[in-house]
């Protein structure tokens, strides 16, 4: 069966994509890829293939071009930001081509809002903190289910993330505290995580749009809100503890 491979290339720096990945886009034939998103450097890698910027075209003729070379048999890759299978819009077109005989492969990748946290220097999860990661986005033009709006999720005070939100940042603050995040929540703002250019802004709900504001960020950034960015107290890790014992080790009296 002919095969289109979705591929995640990682959230900016080259250096961050998968060995799996370089080797599909230095042998695939084709490359239909996500525009400005995806640096020049990972593009270069495709020395014999034919690339198409996808960001130029409409759901169809993406599905022409991925259908139509993988029919004849030619290694197509689409060639996806961060991960594929975040906000990546890759299930209406993995079913088209499997409803027409074609398989998709998802090839995945180290997707942004772990680079922001790597960036921030942050652990999006720590005992005595909260063990829970929301990954979403604020609503506009895409709408989200009622029990998803920002106001109900913030009620679990957990880490939240956000993705292609940032121009929403007034509307997500006034929402998580409205959910019961209080005000001196720290939040981490990073702009295009890993690449050349990155921006990092913290504070706290009560000044992190105006300082958004300040640096002019409109696109292309991850907000990361909880006390998890800059954690006041937590609880060390029971895994380590000389008092706890798991399979690999045995607990230590002394």
């Amino acid at each position: 069966m002919s095969k289109v491979y979705f591929v995640g290339c990682g959230p900016g720096d080259p250096e961050l994509i998968t060995v799996k990945a370089k080797k599909l886009i230095q042998k695939a034939d084709v490359v239909v890829y996500s525009g400005s998103l995806i640096p020049e450097k990972i593009l270069k890698l495709c020395k014999k293939g034919k690339l198409h910027d996808a960001s130029k075209l409409i759901r169809e003729e993406i599905f022409d071009l991925l259908f139509n070379n993988a029919k004849k048999g030619k290694l197509v890759v689409r060639l996806h930001d961060g991960d594929p299978t975040i906000y990546g819009a890759i299930r209406e077109q993995i079913d088209n081509l499997q409803e027409n005989g074609i398989e998709s492969i998802i090839i995945p990748g180290v997707t942004s809002f772990l680079a922001s946290a790597s960036a921030l220097g942050t652990q999006l999860t720590l005992p005595g903190v909260t063990q829970t990661i929301i990954i979403t986005r604020a609503e506009k033009r895409t709408k989200v289910p009622k029990q998803e709006r920002v106001s109900e999720l913030a009620k679990h005070n957990a880490t939240m993330v956000f993705y292609l939100s940032i121009h929403l940042l007034s509307d997500i603050v006034k929402q998580a505290l409205e959910g019961g995040y209080k005000k001196s929540t720290p939040v981490g703002i990073v702009y295009r995580a890993s690449w050349s250019d990155q921006k990092i802004i913290t504070g706290t709900l009560d000044d992190i749009a105006k300082k958004v504001l300040k640096e002019k960020i409109t696109r292309t950034a991850i907000i990361i809100i909880g006390d998890v960015v800059k954690p006041t107290s937590y609880e060390y890790s029971r895994l380590y503890d000389k008092s706890f014992s798991h399979g690999y080790r045995k607990k230590k009296t002394n």
